[in-house]
């Protein structure tokens, strides 16, 4: 029995030192959790503001492909308009210098 209570004696400061070490890594745990969960939201913050602005992008650039395409038709529309002009004005000019040409 003497044993016994000097084996518990001897053991007693390595129990005490792992329960602290348990409470200790026990709240590390905590901390550690706790901080990822932040930096967790934090980040899925910032996915869901690129999100955001992406969108908001994607929709302008789309906008603005829309106008240049109208543009360019509107242009091509113009310029085959101007072509038929220049078209008709130069066999009316020749037409003119024909008719002014001494025969």
């Amino acid at each position: 029995m003497a044993d016994s209570n000097n084996l518990e004696e001897t053991l007693k400061p390595f129990y005490q030192r792992a329960s602290e070490a348990e409470e200790r890594l026990a709240r590390l745990e905590i901390s550690v959790a706790s901080k990822t969960d932040s930096r967790i939201e934090e980040l899925e913050r910032t996915v869901a503001e690129l999100q955001s602005k992406l969108k908001d992008v994607t929709a302008e650039l789309k906008a603005k492909k829309e106008k240049a395409h109208k543009k360019v038709e509107e242009l091509t529309s113009d310029n085959a308009k101007l072509k038929y002009q220049i078209k008709h004005l130069v066999r009316n000019l020749e037409e003119a210098l024909s008719k002014l040409a001494p025969k």
